[in-house]
């Protein structure tokens, strides 16, 4: 059996693409660098991080872009020998405009090498790369309309204008011929995330709608030419959970269809799964997967009926679910950043990091504060569970209160709890907290120590995170024994949901280390492991 999610964390928008007996998955990764996380699997039921390509200056640089801003929704393909890579990079999305602009890149492999950017157009967000059976190529967007009322997080219909075709030329590597709008959408609205899939002389076209909240849906329609009319799916929607609230997998839409070489129907699609009686999504907007069938009609439809998606899903073959690890570790002992973590925005991570200046630890460079758009020494993993610990040591000596380093559970500038060993003119180097629970847009900190926690003059501290659930407990230890570090905190607000809601947040929490130094001297912070502890609840 398949258990959804698939892809547990923030893994949002996820394009399924099969090569042989070889399935792979790009999904967004938005401000979170490098870019785009792509997924590999043979049998749809086990799934392995494998790459993330846009990994250098050339091919994108997040700098100043916005919180949930960046790498949204890629379309992954495969053809004439290359892996087709199409884009998203977000430079605004508030108020009344969203520039975004799209690119591909290909490569002859998933571990590349990957190719310098070719820019596309601007017109709109969630791009995808349909390749005909005739050879040629159509490049699909979403139009997105500024003179209307979608405005700041609060989408409307007119601003998600209908999806654009165009064809693209890979030799002159730019769109040529007539642009058209081919599909306005439902009624339901909010049209996005579009994918083609040519079928028994149709081409079907499924697309996102209802927002990427509560009313999200995967929509269907087809048409005998590819640039239209596109009659709906007689039932409009193919996947939603926007009528049934009880249901684990929530926020179902935008997705893409994919075969097994057999014939099996799949269909990937983004969820999310509040904490149980919260509407709050720590975990962001995760990867699932369900088996379809198509009907005598020709049209798709869940293989159990209805659009309401599944947790076990049948699987293609039968083959056993790998047990996640309960504990992954890392001691930094070697060359380069696992592969579980991340930094924000900028191409230039030897700023911010080393793992050579001093070998066996995670050194940071405190640099801009966290929360910056531009510069922050923050290295972290996606929160996959709703209850862990994770552990780290640090070996820090502030000199002053404008430097700061320790363990953050973080979703952006508004939503964060920061556990800092810090510097405090009276009483030398302490412990502090520093949290913003959804204070959005204006970022305002709670200090919830009003007594900072005082600590030995030098040696490594012990810094741990413990959630489970809404509630975080911070833990210390400073050369003795393991104790508590203030009060609960509410980290239910790390999510989606909280501080400025489900239409203006797209990631999901992370759990990490971070230093700032907004004294600009770059005191560096050394972090000799960190582990991550999956628990029951």
């Amino acid at each position: 059996m398949i258990r959804n999610p698939i892809l547990p964390g923030f893994n949002p928008d996820p394009s399924i693409c099969r090569v042989g007996r070889d399935y792979f998955i790009a999904t967004s990764t938005f401000e979170w660098y490098p870019g785009v996380q792509i997924h590999h699997s043979t049998d749809l039921v086990n799934w392995r991080l494998v790459k993330r390509p846009l990994d250098r200056a050339a091919q994108l640089d997040m700098r100043g872009a916005p919180d949930s801003g960046g790498i949204w929704a890629p379309c992954l393909s495969y053809a004439d020998g290359l892996f087709w890579l199409v884009y998203t990079d977000v430079k605004r999305l508030d108020g009344n405009f969203k520039d975004a602009h799209n690119y591909i890149v290909t490569a002859p492999s998933i571990e590349g090498p990957w190719s310098d950017p070719v820019y596309v157009n601007s017109s709109g967000f969630d791009p995808s790369l349909f390749h005909d059976d005739d050879g040629r190529k159509w490049f699909l967007n979403m139009v997105w309309n500024h003179i209307s009322t979608g405005v700041g997080g609060s989408p409307r219909h007119p601003s998600f204008a209908g999806i654009l075709l165009q064809e693209y030329d890979p030799e002159a590597k730019k769109l040529v011929g007539t642009v058209r709008n081919i599909f306005a959408g439902s009624p339901h609205g909010l049209v996005e995330g579009p994918h083609l899939l040519k079928r028994d002389g149709w081409y079907y076209l499924t697309t996102a709608e209802g927002g990427t909240g509560y009313d999200h849906a995967v929509t269907m329609a087809r048409s005998r030419d590819i640039g239209g009319p596109y009659e709906l799916h007689p039932d409009t929607h193919v996947i939603t959970s926007k009528d049934a609230p009880a249901a684990v997998l929530q926020r179902a839409g935008h997705g893409q269809i994919v075969e097994t070489p057999e014939g099996a129907v799949y269909h990937t699609h983004l969820c999310s799964r509040p904490l149980p009686g919260l509407r709050r999504s720590p975990l962001g907007r995760e990867t699932a997967i369900q088996k379809c069938v198509w009907g005598e009609d020709g049209w798709l439809r869940l293989e159990k009926g209805g659009p309401v998606p599944e947790v076990e899903v049948l699987a293609p073959v039968a083959v056993t679910s790998k047990p996640r690890r309960e504990t992954i570790s890392h001691d930094f002992d070697g060359p380069e950043l696992p592969l579980d973590f991340q930094w924000l925005r900028t191409p230039y991570p030897e700023r911010l990091l080393s793992l050579s200046e001093k070998p066996g630890v995670l050194r940071l460079f405190g640099r801009e504060s966290i929360g910056s758009w531009y510069e922050q020494a923050l290295v972290a993993r996606r929160q996959e569970d709703f209850s862990f610990r994770a552990e780290t040591e640090l070996a820090f000596a502030p000199e002053n209160f404008q430097q700061a380093a320790g363990l953050t559970h973080y979703y952006n500038r508004h939503k964060f709890h920061f556990l800092a060993v810090t510097h405090d003119a009276r009483r030398g180097r302490v412990l502090t907290i520093l949290s913003c629970p959804g204070d959005w847009p204006n970022g305002k900190l709670d200090f919830l120590l009003a007594d900072p926690l005082p600590l030995r003059a030098d040696g490594p501290v012990g810094l741990a995170a413990e959630v489970a659930g809404d509630a975080l407990q911070f833990w210390y230890r400073d050369g003795g024994d393991w104790a508590k570090a203030g009060p609960v905190l509410d980290a239910s607000v790390i999510s989606d949901e909280g501080g400025r809601g489900e239409h203006g947040s797209f990631t999901g929490a992370f759990i990490g280390m971070a230093a700032f130094d907004t004294s600009g001297s770059g005191m560096p912070a050394d972090f000799d492991y960190f582990s991550y502890t999956r628990r029951e609840g």
